[in-house]
């Protein structure tokens, strides 16, 4: 069962969608929405009770957590995670130390990414290690010489894996981002 503290506080919830995760919970209760699908209840949530569309799937992500009906990181197609971190590099430097192979073993060792698609200084996407998994990264200039880059893992396996993930993305940006001060 999901804990209160692992999903948007109540008062934000509230003041953007005009209810309380409780309201939202009884409502959602009475309309059947445990037997619905992900989408039925989004779709709900959006078109009869008029919430946008992101707080929509954030109520709906929130109530099937409430109720035992997902796990934390768990989406569609698996489980994802995310990490960010900004690095003092440009964007173009940022870019290159995640699409060049040989800067990437620097701060990444020991790891496979197959470069799927990539628009350099915006965005890439891989296949990780034997192809499971994706990792998409994306690249925000904050400046001549700091960006922030944003990763995001996803189709893990479990909830245990993308735990591990979690960390192991946090520390290896703080990798990344120690080279670059360096």
């Amino acid at each position: 069962m999901a804990k209160a503290t692992d999903r948007v506080s109540d008062e934000a919830v509230a003041r953007s969608t005009g209810r309380p995760w409780d309201e939202w919970f009884d409502l959602l209760d009475r309309w059947g929405a445990v037997e619905r699908s992900h989408t039925e209840i989004a779709r709900y949530l959006n078109e009869e009770e008029g919430v946008p569309g992101w707080w929509a799937q954030t109520v709906t992500v929130g109530y099937e957590r409430a109720r035992g009906l997902r796990d934390k990181y768990e989406h569609a197609d698996g489980y994802a995670v995310g990490a960010s971190k900004t690095i003092a590099f440009s964007v173009d430097e940022l870019s290159s130390a995640f699409l060049d192979a040989g800067q990437r073993r620097r701060w990444l060792p020991g790891t496979s990414m197959r470069v799927r698609t990539a628009t350099p200084g915006r965005s890439a996407r891989f296949d990780w290690e034997n192809g499971s998994s994706r990792v998409n990264a994306y690249f925000t200039a904050k400046g001549d010489s700091k960006s922030t880059v944003a990763v995001q893992h996803e189709r893990l396996a479990d909830a245990e894996e993308a735990e591990r993930m979690k960390r192991f993305w946090r520390e290896r940006l703080a990798a990344l981002a120690a080279l670059a001060s360096s």
